[in-house]
C-alpha cells in the first residue's frame, strides 16, 4: 500500500492520531504497508477544490483505501465513482453529502448531521423563556459538515412549542477563517446580545469563540448557550461557565474505524464490508468537561502520546 488518501480540512487531532495509530500498527503487522497519510485542506485553503484536487490524485496513485468527508452535494461523486470504479475501497466520516441524498461511498462513519442539530436546539429551546428569540452561528454556510446541524437546530427550536423565533434562519456567518471569526463573533453579540435568549455555534471554531464573547459582554446568565465540538478554548469557556454545553462527535473513532474498516476489506479480500457507523452524541457541560482537559490524551486530541488512563466508578448511559 503506498497511502491511505483522507481528505479532510484539518482541526480534528483526534481523528488524525486515531488513523495514523492503532488501525495503522494493524495493518502494517497484516499487510506489510504503511501509515496512513494525511492529505486535504488546510484552515488557508478552499476546502472543496482543494480536497477534490488531493481525492483525484489518491485515485490517480491507485492507492489502496481512501477515507473522505463530503461536504458538498454533488462534487464528490465522480471521484468517489472513479475510485470505486479502480477498485480502490472509499468510505466517508464526519460528513456524508446532502441529509435527503448522502453520497456514494461504501459507509459512512460519523453523526448525523441534522439529527446533532435538533439536539442542539431542543436543548438550548428548553433553557429559553417563552417567545425568545435564538440565533444559529456558522463558520462556512452551505457546508455539509456544519449546514445541516444549523438547519436541525433552527427546525427545533421553531418546533418547540414554545412561540420562539431564529433571528436569521440562515444563520450569522462568523467567517472561513480563524482570524475573521475572532473579530465578527464578539462584534455580533455585541450587537445582537440584547436581542437573543438563546445562541448555538455549528462548528468548532465558532463554539470556542462564543462563551468568552458572551462573557466580555456580560451574557453569560442571560441567554442559553451551547455548540459542536471540543477545541480547548470550548472546554475552558464550559469550566468556567461562560458556555453551557458543547457536543462530543467522536472524533477518534471518525478516525480510527474508518482506517479499520479499510484495513479489514483488505485483509478478508473484500469480504468484510465497511459499515455504516453512527459516532453517536455525548452533550459536554461543567459537570463532565474535566476528564476531556485532564489527563491529557490522544483520545480527545491534545497528545500523540500512546497510554492507558485509567477510570472508576459508576458508568451512566
Amino acid at each position: 500500500m503506498t497511502r491511505l488518501g483522507e481528505p479532510w480540512w484539518g482541526r480534528r487531532r483526534a481523528a488524525r492520531f486515531a488513523s495514523f495509530g492503532g488501525a495503522s500498527r494493524i495493518g502494517a503487522a497484516l499487510l506489510g504497508i504503511a501509515t496512513p497519510a494525511w492529505t486535504g485542506a488546510n484552515s488557508n485553503q478552499p476546502t472543496v477544490p482543494t480536497m477534490l484536487t488531493a481525492l483525484n490524485a489518491a485515485v490517480a496513485a491507485k492507492v489502496d483505501g481512501i477515507a473522505t468527508t463530503v461536504v458538498s452535494a454533488t462534487a464528490f461523486t465522480s471521484p468517489i465513482s472513479k475510485a470505486l470504479e479502480a477498485g480502490i475501497p472509499t468510505v466517508t466520516y464526519n460528513a456524508n453529502g446532502s441529509t435527503d441524498n448522502p453520497t456514494n461511498g461504501m459507509a459512512y462513519v460519523g453523526q448525523a448531521l441534522f439529527v446533532s442539530g435538533q439536539e442542539v436546539g431542543k436543548r438550548i429551546a428548553a433553557a429559553m423563556p417563552h417567545g425568545g428569540t435564538a440565533c444559529g452561528i456558522i463558520a462556512q454556510p452551505g457546508s455539509l459538515n456544519i449546514q445541516p446541524r444549523l438547519d436541525g437546530a433552527n427546525a427545533a427550536i421553531l418546533a418547540a412549542g414554545k412561540g420562539l423565533k431564529v433571528l436569521h434562519k440562515a444563520g450569522f456567518d462568523s467567517g472561513a477563517s480563524q482570524s475573521q471569526e475572532t473579530t465578527s463573533i464578539p462584534q455580533f453579540i455585541q450587537a445582537n446580545g440584547s436581542k437573543l435568549q438563546g445562541v448555538f455555534a455549528v462548528d468548532g471554531g465558532s463554539t470556542a469563540l462564543l462563551g468568552p464573547a458572551l462573557a466580555k459582554f456580560n451574557l453569560t446568565s442571560k441567554i442559553a448557550s451551547g455548540g459542536f465540538d471540543l477545541e480547548p478554548a470550548t472546554l475552558t469557556a464550559i469550566k468556567a461557565g461562560q458556555l453551557g454545553f458543547t457536543i462530543d462527535q467522536s472524533p477518534y473513532l471518525q478516525g480510527f474505524l474508518p482506517t479499520l474498516y479499510l484495513y479489514l476489506f483488505l485483509l478478508s479480500g473484500g469480504l468484510v464490508s465497511p459499515p455504516e457507523t453512527d459516532t453517536g452524541l455525548k452533550f459536554v457541560t461543567k459537570d463532565n468537561a474535566s476528564p476531556y482537559t485532564s489527563p491529557t490524551s490522544r483520545f480527545e486530541g491534545s497528545t500523540q502520546e500512546q497510554k492507558l488512563i485509567p477510570r472508576s466508578g459508576a458508568i451512566s448511559v
